[in-house]
């Protein structure tokens, strides 16, 4: 019996993904499984739909999407932009933004932040703990507080503000489809029992979407 009920959620989420695998756009509803965002400009992106990540590093189900969303990124191939947007004003969202600015985020910075995070329970949860982070992996320290006191980031910060107000964004993690679109795995999953099928609604969801938006794109040509 031990090994059926270990069963159970594996199965579930397999016939969840063979059935999603087979889902249209029209049979997901705005509303429940994803929302409209009534604006009436998109991103400038030319025949690629953005897409954009809003997360916290703090936020362990962010964590637990890092790794699939990056494998569903990569399957994306040259039909997306993606982008990442951290919500909040706090500390590690000033960090995300200065290292952004810099164009530190690369050569696995972003994953160590939420490795050192989420597994080595480093809360990394003021301006100081994170610059004697950045410093030890590899950033320079002059150059990372030229950046951190820079118009430039207080202005990214500014941005953010406007885009989660903008898109109505109050949680995380929450994914935005070519400026029209949002989605979660709270949303799109709801209801299902296991963070896999949730992330694997979610993708089937943004899959549709990404589809439904290139078309939009198209159409207004």
């Amino acid at each position: 019996m031990r090994f059926l009920s270990f069963l159970r959620p594996l199965i579930a989420t397999a016939a969840f993904v063979a059935a999603a695998a087979g889902a249209h756009a029209a049979e997901f509803k705005n509303g429940v499984d994803f929302n409209t965002v009534d604006l009436t400009t998109r991103p400038d992106t030319g025949k690629k739909v953005e897409v954009l990540e809003v997360f916290m590093y703090h936020c362990p189900h962010c964590n637990a999407l890092e790794a699939p969303l990056a494998d569903w990124v990569r399957k994306q191939g040259d039909k997306i932009v993606f982008r990442r947007m951290h919500l909040g004003e706090d500390a590690q969202a000033k960090a995300f933004f200065t290292l952004e600015a810099m164009n530190a985020l690369g050569n696995g910075m972003h994953e160590k932040l939420f490795h050192a995070i989420h597994v080595e329970h480093n809360r990394l949860n003021t301006d100081q703990l994170l610059l004697d982070f950045v410093v030890k992996n590899g950033i320079d320290k002059a150059k990372y507080l030229e950046f951190f006191n820079s118009f430039a980031v207080q202005t990214r910060m500014k941005r953010g503000a406007q885009v989660a107000n903008q898109y109505k964004l109050d949680s995380a993690p929450t994914l935005v489809i070519d400026g029209h679109y949002t989605t979660s795995p709270a949303q799109a999953g709801q209801g299902l029992a296991t963070t896999q099928a949730a992330h694997a609604a979610l993708f089937a969801v943004m899959d549709s979407l990404v589809a439904k938006s290139a078309q939009e794109r198209a159409a207004r040509k």
